[in-house]
């Protein structure tokens, strides 16, 4: 590493919550982190986001649940988990211990659910943020706020007044203009918004012309989906202030770099940690020289600096 690299400030502000640096793990991927433990020093970590919690248990869909595919994975595991109860009294005085912040995803059936997770895990120690998981597409109720711009302003709003924590709203793809539904997010006060969830797909076994997921249809991930990421991320860059955080298929440096320079403020690495469990730990030592390169002092240098060359 050269001098440069050794000053590189990795901190990284959304909002009112501010990240040791800009390279997270996303929800549904890591576990509750003490599966990772033995691969991962989960205190050099940007942030870890444990697998989205309901008000009540989950029992999630039926199987199978997942499908890999040439380019990544099918899912459509239904938030199977233990609810916000057991949560609270099983994992997060856990989490509480690991060293770098834990923003907690949460996912309701309506918006009084949302607000009430969000009031009760914003007063619990080791909580650094939340995460309102408005865009899984393999439950019915959530879903329908991050579809709506005027929808997820609301409950964006209401549960930023239940809770000191800092809120972050994970938007969709599935939707036909993402950057308005980002407007929605800003407007009702997020403090970043996290881009994007799965892509809507299915696998089908055409000899027994029968669908491979039980629920039929099911959330693309990985590396498939990084061309549509970054393009959600640059066009809600052009569109609102608030900060970005960046999701879909990013595995490497060079695709951290990609959406820093197309708009995020920071990345969450999901699929990856699968494959790879140590794919964040690598990111993050490659990423000080990353930004030396390009005469960088801190990440903000490098976000949204993406040069778009006018028409001949």
């Amino acid at each position: 590493m050269t001098a440069a690299a050794t000053d590189i400030d990795l901190s990284v502000p959304l909002g009112r919550l501010r990240l040791p640096n800009p390279v997270l793990v996303a929800s549904g991927t890591f576990g509750y982190a003490r599966e990772m433990a033995p691969f991962v020093d989960l205190a050099r970590l940007g942030g870890i986001l444990p697998k989205t919690v309901t008000r009540q248990p989950r029992q999630g869909n039926a199987p199978w649940r997942t499908i890999e595919t040439p380019a990544g994975m099918l899912n459509s595991i239904g938030l199977d988990n233990d609810g916000v109860d057991a949560f609270a009294a099983n994992h997060l005085p856990y989490l509480a211990t690991v060293g770098c912040p834990i923003i907690v995803s949460i996912a309701g059936r309506d918006e009084a659910e949302f607000v009430e997770m969000a009031a009760m895990l914003g007063e619990q120690p080791g909580v650094a943020a939340i995460e309102l998981n408005i865009s899984c597409p393999n439950v019915s109720g959530g879903i329908d706020f991050g579809t709506n711009a005027s929808s997820c302003e609301s409950l964006v709003k209401a549960c930023r007044s239940a809770t000191p924590a800092p809120i972050l709203a994970k938007l969709t793809p599935n939707v036909t203009s993402i950057a308005e539904v980002a407007k929605g997010a800003e407007a009702g006060g997020a403090d970043a918004i996290s881009l994007i969830n799965t892509v809507q797909g299915m696998a089908i076994d055409w000899r027994r012309r029968r669908p491979m997921l039980g629920n039929v249809i099911g959330g693309l991930s990985g590396p498939a989906i990084k061309p549509i990421a970054l393009r959600c991320v640059y066009q809600v860059a052009q569109a609102v202030k608030t900060p970005l955080v960046g999701i879909g298929g990013i595995a490497t440096i060079d695709d951290v770099m990609e959406f820093l320079v197309a708009g995020a403020s920071a990345v969450q690495l999901g699929t990856v940690n699968f494959y790879n469990p140590t794919a964040a730990a690598t990111v993050l030592d490659a990423l000080p020289k990353a930004l030396a390169d390009v005469d960088a002092t801190c990440v903000a240098d490098v976000v949204g600096t993406l040069q778009i060359s006018p028409r001949d």
